[in-house]
């Protein structure tokens, strides 16, 4: 524990937990728990979902409107969504490292952050990860959702309501996070082979991450990361949920890469933000392509639980490969 401790400012509860639905004997209390606390009440998950209904009764064409192009709705969804990762990752980092109101308390990388290099677009990482985050980011966003509402307004995609599929249409909301843990695992490992790597090394070119980091891609990796939407084409949906599975992955991407453990306020943790598991593979690369509630990495011998052990078993298996 002394090693980790050296090489990270800050190192929450270790090992890394997994979710309890996958070990045995069944935990059916503490799965609870774990998914309870995940959504309710102040919660990241409960404020994107809150943020997507907004945005649907306020800040959404109808699917009148969808029913053709227009410049007029497909310009309202893209400022919103521009507008929105803004003031989100924005608010962030002038929380974490304009202002540093926490200082480096509960911050993961002892490194500074931001820096400046050759490695990053206009030499310096904020200005980089903005551009990407915003110009690319925010267009393939848009474009996915663009297409969908294009498509559910059109038939090319199954649409539900709340009055028709009650159950359903509650139950969605859930489910979209369990598949986002299938979809994003696997996308990610194809990211890391020779084939796509070149893409993805614009993202970890960020081995400190901020807020603005979560969504710094290129954009091939935009269209396979957001095309986790594709799914809509086969389950009956919402506008809403459609809205909601963007926000998800889109700010869920900004939240986990803050780099704190969580956002403190008066020496309490009010929200729970970045994910030591991802920041480690941001440091390490080799490790832990997944998320926490579908252990695909444990399954598959790529989970780093944080602990030198862990690193160990990492330094081992990637020697092993190169036999």
């Amino acid at each position: 524990m002394t090693d980790a401790r050296q090489e990270w400012n800050h190192v929450p509860e270790v090992p890394i937990a997994v979710s309890p639905l996958w070990q045995w004997p069944p935990k059916p209390l503490a799965t609870l728990k774990w998914y309870a606390d995940g959504w309710f009440f102040l919660t990241i998950n409960m404020a994107i979902l809150g943020l997507a209904w907004v945005s649907y009764l306020w800040f959404s064409p109808d699917l009148n409107q969808t029913l053709t192009l227009g410049i007029s709705w497909i310009a309202l969804i893209f400022l919103r969504n521009f507008f929105l990762l803004l003031v989100v990752a924005g608010g962030l980092h002038l929380w974490f490292h304009t202002y540093a109101v926490q200082g480096t308390d509960k911050k993961y990388d002892p490194r500074p952050f931001p820096r400046m290099g050759r490695v990053f677009s206009f030499d310096a990482q904020i200005k980089d990860n903005m551009f990407w985050s915003l110009a690319s980011g925010v267009t393939i966003w848009s474009g996915f959702e663009v297409l969908l509402w294009w498509a559910l307004a059109n038939g090319y995609a199954p649409l539900t309501t709340f009055s028709e599929t009650p159950i359903w249409f509650i139950a969605l909301f859930f489910l979209i996070p369990v598949w986002e843990s299938f979809y994003f695992y696997w996308i990610h490992r194809l990211l890391h082979s020779n084939l796509l790597y070149r893409f993805h090394a614009l993202h970890h070119r960020n081995t400190d991450v901020g807020p603005w980091s979560g969504l710094s891609m290129h954009p091939v990796e935009h269209v396979m990361y957001f095309g986790t939407v594709i799914i809509h084409f086969v389950l009956p949906t919402h506008p809403v949920h459609l809205i909601f599975h963007l926000m998800f992955y889109a700010l869920l991407a900004v939240t986990t890469h803050t780099g704190f453990e969580g956002l403190w306020f008066r020496n309490a943790k009010r929200v729970h933000l970045g994910m030591f598991h991802h920041q480690i593979h941001h440091r390490y690369f080799e490790v832990n392509y997944g998320n926490l509630d579908v252990p695909w990495d444990k399954l598959f011998g790529s989970f780093h639980d944080g602990t030198p052990e862990g690193k160990e078993r990492m330094r081992a298996r990637l020697q092993a490969r190169k036999r």
